[in-house]
């Protein structure tokens, strides 16, 4: 094997790895979000064990990259790539983290006979469907989906201004709900960060295509 097709190789195994871990992003959020919506405790305890699933994947991702930069000295293009993946994982890192956090809340409040708002509902299908966008923008390498995913952003972060003075009015007019409330506020943060988190994605993808912000 010549040292081109070697690099090639260990090259096309960091991009392997990295849309494995995109999907289990995706999965993750969907589960999460699923759970959340409909108090389903058993899909809430999968969303833990995929995130030690992402945390683990980041690791050999972000070990391997490093290795490639010392060891292979990459040319622009390829460096481009590196630089992405080592960036794309830390947010792909984040939306587990995240997702987990979501899942937490959902199995605090199974017991409880707390409604789901619907706002709610609907700012965590917007936000699964800007992970999804944010990964297929990567592996297909679509600069207009990367660009699109910070509009779809605004969106979300509509959705959340009503979604937080629909709470706040609610805490307020009724005091004794106020922890389930915070909860719910909560919940509608973790949403906005991993939006927050496709976006970035998005730009590092804009980035790598393009080779400028």
């Amino acid at each position: 094997m010549t040292i081109r097709v070697d690099y090639r190789k260990k090259l096309q195994a960091i991009f392997d790895k990295l849309v494995l871990m995109c999907r289990h992003a995706e999965d993750v959020c969907e589960k999460s979000v699923g759970a959340f919506a409909e108090k389903d405790l058993e899909i809430a305890r999968e969303v833990k064990t995929i995130e030690k699933t992402i945390d683990k994947l980041e690791r050999k991702i972000e070990k391997a990259c490093l290795r490639l930069l010392v060891m292979e000295h990459p040319v622009a293009s390829d460096f481009r790539e590196v630089s992405a993946t080592l960036k794309i994982i830390k947010d792909l890192e984040r939306i587990g983290d995240q997702s987990k956090d979501i899942a937490k809340i959902t199995i605090k409040l199974a017991d409880t006979n707390i409604d789901i708002p619907e706002n709610i509902r609907q700012m965590g299908v917007i936000i699964i469907q800007m992970i999804k966008d944010a990964v297929q923008a990567y592996i297909n390498r679509d600069l207009q989906l990367a660009l699109s995913i910070d509009e779809t952003d605004d969106k979300a972060d509509a959705l959340f201004d009503i979604i937080m003075n629909d709470l706040v009015s609610i805490i307020q007019k009724n005091p004794q709900d106020a922890k389930q409330g915070l909860q719910l506020i909560m919940v509608a943060k973790y949403l906005e960060r991993i939006g927050d988190h496709a976006v970035n994605i998005g730009e590092h993808t804009a980035f790598l295509i393009r080779g400028k912000v």
